[in-house]
């Protein structure tokens, strides 16, 4: 409980920026914990994730984002409408790009963001990848576009800058009461982020269309007190060919991705688990909205 003079703080930050800038670590290494899954490979965040940041003088309320693409397809049309919807609702938007190929046209193709009035900082990611003496002409570049209220160079993967955004963001902060308790660190169900995990594992062992021509339903998640939990998932593709190749000869590949799917999902529930895997096709999921809303964008 806050017992101090200061009210108490809490709103909504969105986390926006072209794909690979660095958005879900940030959201992960804010939170000190992993609730978004990264690799790297551009467009592995699809959902809108929400992180919740706990303390006794402030809530803050974090969405990581998707990252800012033309649409070729349906479910792309869907993640950059979780975008929008995210920068429309927030308190304060944090804009990302990368410190090593900072581009200024990415903003000025922002029409969406230079019409809301809310509060943009600009973080400037991955600096521990240039030299210090670089990192100033980016400021500057960027401070002449006229469209920021900060700019922060940081360095999510190394927690570079972390306090000072901190600080930031808690002075852009309305006063308010918390929306979640205070020990909620999101508001998707655990079989969400099971999911997400799997997912990651996908990303990580295969290349080109594969991993997004993927996705992952949790058929089933039962909990069995004394027991492991028994998790049997569905990874769906869009055809033959990407089924085959992951399950791989004899099976060899699916067992590797359940392997380490089943890993990290123990890590993140702290518990064991019975991790069963089906592959299944389903023709051109990505552009049919019917299955797009079935398993879990909207």
């Amino acid at each position: 409980m806050n017992t101090s003079d200061t009210p108490f703080k809490s709103g909504y930050v969105a986390i926006a920026g072209k794909p690979n800038v660095g958005k879900s670590t940030l959201l992960n290494q804010l939170l000190d914990r992993k609730l978004a899954i990264v690799s790297p490979k551009a467009q592995t965040t699809r959902h809108r994730i929400l992180g919740i940041l706990n303390n006794s003088r402030y809530q803050v309320v974090f969405w990581d984002t998707p990252g800012l693409i033309q649409p070729k397809y349906r479910l792309q049309e869907t993640m950059m409408k979780a975008v929008r919807d995210s920068v429309q609702d927030a308190d304060l938007i944090l804009l990302m790009v990368d410190a090593v190929n900072p581009k200024t046209h990415d903003i000025e193709d922002l029409d969406l963001l230079h019409k809301l009035k809310a509060p943009k900082c600009l973080l400037i990611n991955k600096v521990d990848r240039i030299e210090k003496e670089e990192i100033l002409p980016v400021i500057k570049k960027f401070s002449q576009l006229g469209f920021f209220n900060e700019i922060i160079p940081i360095s999510a993967l190394k927690s570079d800058g972390l306090d000072r955004l901190l600080s930031v963001i808690l002075n852009y902060l309305p006063p308010g009461e918390p929306f979640y308790p205070p020990d909620a660190v999101s508001d998707e169900p655990e079989r969400f982020f099971v999911s997400e995990l799997i997912r990651e594992k996908i990303y990580f062992n295969f290349h080109k269309e594969i991993p997004y021509a993927a996705s992952v339903i949790i058929e089933s998640f039962t909990e069995r007190p004394g027991r492991k939990d028994h998790i049997r998932a569905l990874i769906v593709v869009e055809r033959n060919s990407q089924k085959g190749i992951i399950i791989g000869k004899g099976g060899s590949a699916l067992k590797r991705v359940g392997r380490q799917a089943r890993e990290s999902i123990e890590a993140f529930l702290d518990r064991p688990v019975y991790l069963e895997l089906e592959v299944q096709v389903r023709k051109k999921w990505r552009k049919d909205p019917r299955q797009i809303k079935r398993m879990g964008y909207s």
